[in-house]
């Protein structure tokens, strides 16, 4: 009786009449070597671990207007300044402010429109829009709607994210490449025993996947909000989910 292969993939297995060693011709794919009556199973599983986050990032800046792109620039600078002090005040570390983006752009008028309906003077600048953003991470959480609150206070009229993040990945992740081992041999051992074989060694193992944040929430700042009670921010939980595909040896 030849011996089969087995191969897993999105949920459905596949079976096969193939001698070891023989490649599939109608996917060049190359069999690993393993014992004359083996037989090889590729089998795909996923891990996933939780955790609650304990770092968010999330950017604010100043877009201002001038009659000149100096002007704009300047006042531009000069809101930046308030907005840098207050990241400061609020006690985040210079090493966690990043400058993340610079923009001068002119604005234009609207064109002018002739009794016929068409264009007699094409629209001309008018002003000037600067923008300057910083990429902040507020590691301390329960203070972060208050930070968001200062700045709103001292300027920034534009604020974005926050993208919640976990400072040591490593950890979630080696947690999620376990449970997806666990669940690799455990479908092994299942087929295995379907087919009357024995799960021998492991003959590779690949990976992929990794940390998976969540979706970037927007925040929309406005003025009236330092008035308020300091914004509410729930941070949930973020996932790393890692992908393993594992060679087996079974055996009878």
């Amino acid at each position: 009786m030849k011996p089969l292969k087995y191969l897993f993939a999105a949920g459905a297995l596949a079976a096969v009449g193939l001698a070891p060693g023989i490649a599939m011709a109608q996917t060049a794919s190359i069999v690993p070597a393993i014992a004359q009556g083996s037989t090889l199973l590729t089998v795909s599983a996923d891990g996933r671990s939780t955790r609650t986050p304990d770092l968010a990032v999330f950017s604010a800046g100043v877009t201002t207007q001038g009659a000149t792109a100096g002007e704009a620039m300047s006042a531009n600078a000069a809101a930046m300044n308030k907005v840098f002090a207050a990241l400061r005040k609020a006690g985040i570390a210079d090493k966690d402010v990043q400058t993340s983006n610079i923009n001068l752009n002119p604005v234009y008028g609207q064109p002018v429109i002739g009794p016929n309906g068409q264009v007699t003077q094409e629209p001309r600048i008018i002003g000037y829009q600067a923008n300057n953003s910083v990429s902040v991470k507020q590691r301390n959480l329960k203070a972060m709607g208050g930070v968001l609150d200062a700045l709103v206070a001292a300027g920034a009229n534009n604020v974005n994210g926050p993208s919640f993040q976990v400072d040591d990945v490593d950890a979630a992740q080696d947690e999620a490449r376990v449970a997806a081992m666990t669940k690799a041999r455990a479908r092994a051992n299942l087929y295995a025993k379907a087919a009357g074989l024995r799960v021998v060694r492991v003959i590779s193992i690949s990976e992929g996947g990794g940390y998976a944040p969540p979706p970037m929430p927007v925040m929309y700042a406005k003025a009236a909000m330092a008035d308020a009670a300091p914004t509410p921010i729930a941070v949930g939980e973020v996932e790393s989910q890692i992908n393993v595909t594992v060679q087996f040896e079974l055996a009878p």
